[in-house]
């Protein structure tokens, strides 16, 4: 069942979904009538002496073009649930796409949004459509985790609606809500409280606040009169979606949303932001900021309880409620003498969290790492229950080093042993899942990026340092914003872990990234990145070795590592094609020594079968490379044909498709596809110096093969190889078919997958010849 859930969620090329399927520890709720009245208690009704919204009349509401609304509807996630009416946001993209009535469509649906941006809409239909279908979920500690799916019209007048939003209070909410519209905000807010939590002097705290069900009670009239001030061309859509209860269906039930956010709003955290910001921008304490209802504030003991009082006071009138149970007071000894504080939960600073970050080293930072080595532990379990090629990319995807992504960002946890210990998990789940017994250097390859050669799972030990630095670089102008206010100066772990950085990549001092690099994370791994490629190189045994590195390192050889496992679009390998995909990208042993058909020795790697004569596969893989450059030809609407008669040569060949309108310059274009082995013998002086250096070769071969045409037709060699190198040309000429693809979709993605699907060809076929090098009986006595 989980394998099931998982594929299809990936078939509808919702990663997201499938990642939450495996990891996720929640489940449905099955006591119906139990669950029902907890939902009617996170949806309080509004006191009757609420005043009324201000008349709308007087503002001016935003209009958008179709090029807007159709930005916002690509904007959905692959795969997103559709409504209650059951029309996903892919049925309209798919609708308006079509070169037919699609123009007409998106017309249609622009004139629509822009009514409900002006506040147009029947006041009984407007219940419904800003209403939705609401689940629940059993939290894994317990209580319920509500989920509420609009209408898909509605989303996307809101996601519009939130794009003028994020655009106009961006700055008015920096530095102190860093929630919407700020980059790197989350990291900003851990990096700046880490920062003043290690400055702290004595008598100084740090609080962290939480409230009880911020978004659902936060007072409406409040939300739309900010809205009103600091957002006024879109006070008429929000006026008619929030200025009367919406309807939530819940089984039989109807549960009435008349506070609060409402779920499921793409405008629900920019319009509570907006709300709350006052109250923040009133705090006087040394350190004050928000991320959405994540409130942190620090300074002295007496000013921040000055702070808490006054967020008590102004929060009620607001709606919100302070949930001290769950509030926390952090300093260096966990102890105070502020009665404001006494029902917070008191830590030292170095047991504190921060936005799901340690604060700083010590035993919180222990617990998170360990935490993620067995979260990870027990994903590896799952799994080892889905296909081969769903687990390899769920597993570079989200449950590898992506993890851990933000808290080693966030965090200074370069040189912690859980780190290793994360590592060697990983180094064993990938070695399951691929069913390969991988040596030290295969490991290393493994982790190096797809474009170095490797698999893209990164060990998070060599990421450590160059995610915390990139981080602290990227964010450091947000920071010194966030601590304006303090005495805070120095930032002692990031001095830390830029000398360890210096001491392990950059021995000369010449080698620290620098302006716009400084931020970007690749750049400060690129030294290590180096040295673990150039470690792999050195520990190759043979020309055969060289050459396989050289050419996984070719541009797009390693593109279907990044291809969703989507079977309707030839995207998908079943789990041997897998195996046999990573054995040879890595070297590893996929066989037993054995004898070949044809009579020659396979050895322990396998190569032997891509170039062997007698395997199978090779037909039926031109056959597929073909059809893929006619089919998208097609698409791109150039009319093509494939072996197309007139074009004979005196030996009786004739190239594998023609173009039937001109493809450049005034000429139509013929191509011819072909495949050549990186590793065999006859090519390694060329594959082992030269990446692509046997495509080169065959290209070569085709073009003076069909030099007669070269003088009426535009002719494309398409060489290929097993390894996955393109000739210069095929290069070129693919690239170019991608873009026209993106001029009749309007999917930008377009190239990216054409090379995607060649790719996954070639790994599916590899794996059909490494088959061939088998006898099909075997003798016995019967």
């Amino acid at each position: 069942m989980l394998a099931a859930a998982v594929r299809a969620k990936i078939e509808d090329g919702n990663m997201k979904a499938a990642i939450r399927i495996m990891s996720s520890e929640e489940k449905p709720a099955t006591d119906f009538e139990a669950t029902y009245a907890k939902l009617l208690e996170r949806h309080p009704i509004p006191s009757d002496d609420r005043q009324p919204p201000p008349d709308p009349a007087d503002t001016t509401a935003i209009q958008l073009e179709e090029e807007q609304v159709m930005s916002a509807i690509r904007t959905f996630p692959a795969g997103s649930t559709g409504g209650p009416d059951g029309i996903r946001p892919q049925h309209i993209l798919d609708l308006v796409t079509c070169q037919v009535n699609g123009p007409a469509l998106l017309s249609t649906i622009t004139t629509f949004v822009n009514a409900l941006l002006d506040g147009r809409c029947h006041p009984a239909v407007a219940p419904v459509l800003f209403g939705g279908q609401l689940v629940a979920l059993e939290k894994k500690t317990g209580g319920i985790r509500p989920i509420a799916i609009g209408y898909t019209w509605r989303r996307i007048a809101a996601k519009c609606a939130n794009a003028h939003a994020i655009a106009t209070v961006a700055d008015y909410l920096q530095p102190v809500q860093l929630g919407v519209g700020t980059p790197g905000g989350c990291e900003a807010a851990v990096h700046a409280a880490r920062r003043f939590a290690e400055s702290m002097p004595i008598g100084h705290c740090l609080v962290k606040l939480d409230f009880s069900n911020a978004f659902n009670c936060l007072h409406r009239d409040a939300m739309l009169a900010a809205v009103r001030q600091k957002v006024p061309g879109i006070y008429k859509f929000c006026c008619l979606s929030y200025s009367q209860p919406s309807q939530l269906i819940y089984g039989e039930h109807t549960i009435l949303s008349a506070e609060g956010a409402q779920q499921g709003d793409p405008l629900g955290a920019s319009l509570f932001c907006i709300t709350i910001h006052p109250l923040l921008q009133s705090l006087t304490s040394e350190l004050a900021e928000g991320y959405m209802d994540d409130l942190t504030v620090g300074g002295s003991e007496a000013q921040v309880a000055g702070d808490i009082a006054m967020i008590r006071l102004k929060g009620q009138e607001i709606g919100l409620w302070l949930n001290e149970k769950k509030c926390e007071f952090i300093n260096g000894t966990a102890i105070s003498s502020e009665s404001a504080f006494q029902h917070f939960i008191h830590l030292k600073v170095q047991d504190a969290e921060l936005l799901g970050a340690p604060v700083t080293t010590g035993a919180a930072m222990d617990r998170v790492l360990n935490n993620r080595c067995d979260d990870l532990y027990r994903t590896a379990t799952n799994l080892r229950l889905v296909t081969t090629h769903d687990a390899l990319v769920l597993l570079r995807a989200a449950f590898g080093a992506p993890k851990l992504q933000h808290t080693l960002r966030a965090s200074p946890c370069e040189g912690h042993p859980a780190l290793d210990k994360f590592d060697e998990i990983l180094r064993g789940c990938v070695a399951s899942i691929t069913n390969t017994d991988l040596t030290d250097i295969q490991w290393i390859q493994a982790s190096l990026p797809v474009r170095n050669g490797g698999l893209g799972i990164r060990r998070v030990s060599s990421l450590a340092s160059s995610a915390f630095l990139a981080s602290a670089a990227g964010t450091r102008d947000l920071q010194a914003k966030i601590l304006s206010r303090s005495q805070t100066t120095f930032d002692y772990a990031l001095d830390r872990v830029l000398a360890s950085w210096n001491a392990k990549n950059n021995p000369t001092g010449t080698m620290v990234p620098v302006g716009q690099d400084e931020a970007k994370q690749r750049a400060w791994e690129q030294p290590r990145i180096n040295a673990d490629y150039n470690r792999v190189m050195s520990a190759l045994p043979d020309r055969r070795s060289h050459a396989r590195m050289l050419a996984l390192s070719a541009p797009h050889s390693g593109d279907w590592l990044h291809a969703l496992p989507i079977a309707s679009c030839g995207l998908r390998l079943d789990d041997e094609a897998v195996r046999v995909a990573v054995g040879l990208r890595l070297g590893a042993r996929i066989c037993e020594p054995h004898q070949c058909p044809c009579g020659a020795l396979v050895d322990p790697e396998g190569t032997h079968g891509l170039a062997c004569r007698r395997s199978a596969g090779r037909t039926a893989r031109h056959h597929n490379l073909n059809d893929l450059v006619h089919r998208a030809l097609n698409r791109a609407g150039i009319p093509a044909v494939k072996e197309p008669d007139g074009m004979l040569r005196s030996d009786g060949k004739r190239p594998d498709g023609l173009t039937l309108i001109p493809w450049q310059s005034g000429r139509c274009m013929t191509w011819d596809v072909t495949v050549t082995d990186t590793l065999a013998d006859s090519y390694l002086s060329t594959t082992s110096s030269i990446a692509g250096g046997a495509a080169e070769g065959a290209a070569s071969r085709k073009e003076l093969k069909y030099q007669a045409l070269a003088s009426t037709h535009c002719f494309i060699p398409i060489a290929v190889e097993t390894l996955g190198p393109i000739n210069d040309k095929g290069l070129s000429f693919l690239s170019e078919l991608g873009r026209r693809l993106t001029v009749a979709s309007g999917d930008k993605r377009e190239t990216a997958f054409l090379y995607q699907r060649l790719s996954i060809i070639i790994q599916r076929f590899n794996s059909v010849c490494f088959q061939g090098s088998f006898s099909r009986f075997a003798d016995s006595d019967d």
